[in-house]
């Protein structure tokens, strides 16, 4: 059965509508995102991932992305607790964990966390001196996580690192702790070698008291002493006279040796 034409346009027309309405209902969203929808102005839920129908001009949705966001904190110029200037760059990483707060309580979530986190840094640093600011930076990566995590909790974020990635200081400031390190430096080389004097003290004080308990010890010692000594034959040792004879004695044999020897 043929229709006529004046009748087969507005089959057309409302196939055309009806299709355009269908394919308008139907939306889809990938497996890391969420679409919270609105119906007449009224909260209806999120939903997704994957494919989802809502009613043509009376909803309404907006897509959250549920991945962790990357945030590079700018370059802060704060002055520590011991009145330091010290610039400090940092990084967020967060994410959302609950799409219908992060809609509902807060206007824009990601603008709304990057200005709490630069907060968050220079109230922190703040209260740091530049020693603890220096040698304790992921103790401070972990309260500034703690605290923006607790902030950002009734929006539906939760922060999962903050890191502390530079600390620049003044040119004079470097150049102070340079010399600080220098000095301690210093400080502990002569500790180390009056150590060293005081333990030699020690031992040849201990030596001391044995010579005294032998005598004999001592001469022999000094036999030996001078023995090293005759060894360099372009010296001449000045000794004396019995000393001398003992020393002569040692020579006499030492050279009968080498002769016996060659």
């Amino acid at each position: 059965m043929i229709l006529p034409f004046n009748l087969l346009i507005p089959l057309i027309a409302v196939a055309v509508i009806i299709l355009g309405l269908f394919s308008a209902s139907i939306k889809v969203v990938k497996e890391y995102e969420r679409a919270v929808i609105f119906r007449l102005g009224r909260l209806v839920g999120a939903k997704g991932p994957g494919i989802f129908f809502r009613i043509p001009m009376a909803d309404i949705f907006r897509k959250v992305d549920l991945r962790v966001v990357t945030f590079d904190v700018p370059n802060q110029q704060i002055i520590t607790k011991d009145n330091i200037t010290v610039d400090v760059d940092a990084v967020v990483y967060y994410r959302v964990f609950d799409p219908i707060k992060a809609v509902m309580n807060v206007e824009n979530y990601i603008y709304a966390t990057n200005l709490l986190a630069q907060t968050a840094l220079r109230d922190t640093i703040g209260q740091v001196e530049l020693d603890d600011l220096l040698t304790k930076r992921e103790e401070l990566g972990k309260t500034l996580t703690h605290l923006l995590d607790a902030a950002t909790d009734p929006w539906g974020i939760k922060v999962v690192n903050v890191s502390i990635k530079d600390v620049s200081l003044p040119e004079a400031m470097q150049r102070a702790i340079a010399k600080q390190a220098e000095a301690e430096r210093e400080r502990r080389s002569r500790i180390i070698i009056a150590d060293g004097e005081y333990q030699a003290a020690t031992k040849m004080a201990e030596a001391a008291k044995q010579y005294l308990e032998s005598p004999i010890a001592v001469r022999l010692r000094e036999l030996q002493t001078l023995t090293e000594i005759a060894r360099e034959k372009n010296l001449v040792v000045v000794t004396p006279t019995a000393v001398g004879s003992d020393l002569a004695t040692m020579l006499g044999l030492m050279r009968t040796q080498s002769k016996e020897g060659r």
